[in-house]
């Protein structure tokens, strides 16, 4: 069997380039056209590019592709499709449409293999409700593969990560872990059921996206993927907000801990570190493997009024009766995020 993971230095969301270093590209482009209609772009690392369509609606736009987090081609077209459609969903948006993005070592692996990344990730985006409408390829050293997502948003929907306020109630949608079972599957010490964890996670759409827009409880919300949970709530953090986090409440795969323990976990584990240590006290060091692992369509993260939060669960919890949600802590004034 071709193994897809080791045809690529990193797996998934964990080869971006790391914070500190995006940072420092993004602020070497200087000052950039304004554009009035531009409602989020690259200022405060929203998830998505938002434009108001002057009509109440806004388009949202997002790219989204990596390398192979899995072996098989077919699982890892859904993972890809999956993890872009998310950043939909993410500003509380609805897709529409997407364009397949396909790198490929055609000296190194079939054809074959590539229409099956082509075919899983067609699959996922019917499961949307989406066309992947067409796209674009390239020869590349290494296989990757996304999509470039358009979607729509009526304008009062529109969430942001980064406008939660003091005593919001922190909230995830998925079990973290993902980036370890990646990385025990690279180095060929994952077996099945480790293997289901991942895909299973890994291919949940974050469906309940759309309908948090339409909540006006939530006051922030994005999703958890290559900077893990720390880095993407330091992002919701902005710029003086600081957040509580009940470390005995984080959800963590069961299949991911055992890998963990053992020090198992990808090389951006480290630079997700690096670039939030120094907003970071507590007990880091004991769940340092988890705050900092890279997810691949990870769980939605967002904030809720605190004084709406026991209607908001009970809402939710009618709506998605099989979706999961977990209360993990809570924003403060402190600019410092601490783990209790």
């Amino acid at each position: 069997m071709i193994k897809l993971t080791h045809y690529s230095s990193q797996a998934g969301c964990s080869c971006k380039i790391q914070p500190k270093q995006l940072q420092h590209i993004l602020s070497g482009m200087g000052a950039l056209p304004a554009f009035d209609n531009l409602l989020a772009g690259n200022k405060m690392n929203e998830d998505a590019s938002v434009m108001d369509l002057g009509n109440g609606q806004a388009l949202i736009q997002t790219t989204d592709f990596f390398t192979p987090i899995v072996n098989d081609a077919f699982d890892f077209g859904r993972i890809a499709a999956a993890n872009a459609i998310s950043d939909v969903y993410a500003m509380g948006g609805k897709p529409l449409m997407a364009n397949g993005i396909l790198g490929w070592p055609v000296e190194k692996l079939s054809d074959e293999l590539a229409t099956l990344v082509l075919k899983g990730a067609s699959e996922m985006c019917a499961e949307a409700g989406i066309p992947m409408a067409g796209g674009h390829s390239i020869v590349a050293p290494e296989p990757f593969f996304g999509l470039s997502v358009t979607g729509l948003v009526p304008i009062i929907n529109l969430k942001r990560n980064h406008t939660a306020k003091k005593g919001d109630v922190i909230y995830l949608t998925k079990k973290l872990g993902t980036g370890i079972l990646a990385s025990a599957l690279k180095k060929d010490l994952a077996n099945e059921n480790d293997y289901v964890a991942l895909l299973n996670t890994c291919t949940e759409l974050n469906v309940q996206g759309e309908w948090l827009g339409k909540c006006e409880e939530i006051t922030a919300l994005t999703d958890v993927t290559g900077f893990g949970l720390l880095g993407h709530l330091s992002e919701m953090c902005g710029s003086g907000l600081g957040a509580n986090i009940d470390s005995q409440k984080l959800p963590v795969l069961e299949e991911a801990i055992a890998f963990a323990n053992k020090g198992i976990m990808p090389d951006s584990t480290f630079r997700n570190w690096n670039a939030v240590e120094h907003l970071v006290i507590g007990k880091t060091m004991e769940h340092f493997t988890i705050l900092n692992d890279p997810q691949t369509n990870g769980g939605l993260l967002f904030s809720v009024y605190a004084e709406s939060a026991q209607l908001f669960e009970e809402k939710y919890k009618s709506e998605f009766p099989s979706k999961a949600l977990y209360k993990i802590g809570d924003f403060t004034e402190t600019g410092i995020i601490e783990v209790v």
